[in-house]
């Protein structure tokens, strides 16, 4: 096989792999977990149970990539943003909620970090590694916490505790944009960030 055929493969593989996940998202967080049959998500992704195999064993492997996936690129923002150099710590607080709260997808992918969390369905082993990465991205924001503090602009407190209480806040907020039952309520980020404030 020639090498354009081998990359072309790989991208198609890619492709379909993200379009299984992303319609797993969907899927999943209306539905609910135990309730989401790997037909449901197949269905929505438009291709056959079989080809679905093709790519994963099943739902569980899929929810477990969907969150792993998502929770590594959300620390992996996180990580860029706390080491800017020369951008204020609140600024940074701003840009790091007004980016979560304006991405039309995260309602759906709040509901199934939190299901993962809580959900006896949901294998220990998903439930664990989800926990373990939402804690590990909280030390990013944290560290914006402190870098705040040092500037005299963000209020005192233990900063992982401070993390922890504005991703909360944020997730809290985020479920009140599902499609079709959104509070009808603006979201002032500014707002929220001045809780922090100094």
């Amino acid at each position: 096989m020639c090498p354009r055929n081998v990359e072309r493969d790989q991208r198609v593989r890619d492709e379909r792999i993200q379009l299984i996940l992303d319609s797993a998202i969907t899927v999943i967080s209306t539905k609910g977990f135990g309730s989401t049959s790997i037909s449901d998500i197949a269905k929505a992704a438009g291709i056959s149970i079989g080809t679905m195999y093709h790519y994963f064993r099943s739902k569980d492997e899929i929810f477990a990539e969907v969150l792993k996936r998502g929770q590594l690129d959300y620390g992996k923002r996180v990580l860029e943003l706390a080491e800017e150099q020369g951008t204020p710590a609140l600024i940074k607080l701003q840009d790091f909620a007004a980016g979560w709260l304006a991405n039309p997808i995260n309602w759906a992918y709040t509901i199934m970090l939190q299901t993962a969390r809580t959900t006896d369905t949901v294998p220990l082993e998903i439930r664990q590694a989800v926990t373990d990465r939402f804690t590990a991205n909280l030390q990013p924001l944290a560290r914006i916490m402190e870098d705040g503090q040092q500037e005299g602009t963000i209020v005192q407190g233990d900063p992982l505790k401070l993390a922890f209480y504005l991703v909360s806040m944020i997730q809290g907020l985020t479920l009140q944009q599902a499609p079709g039952f959104e509070i009808p309520i603006s979201i002032e980020v500014d707002r929220l960030i001045g809780l922090f404030q100094a």
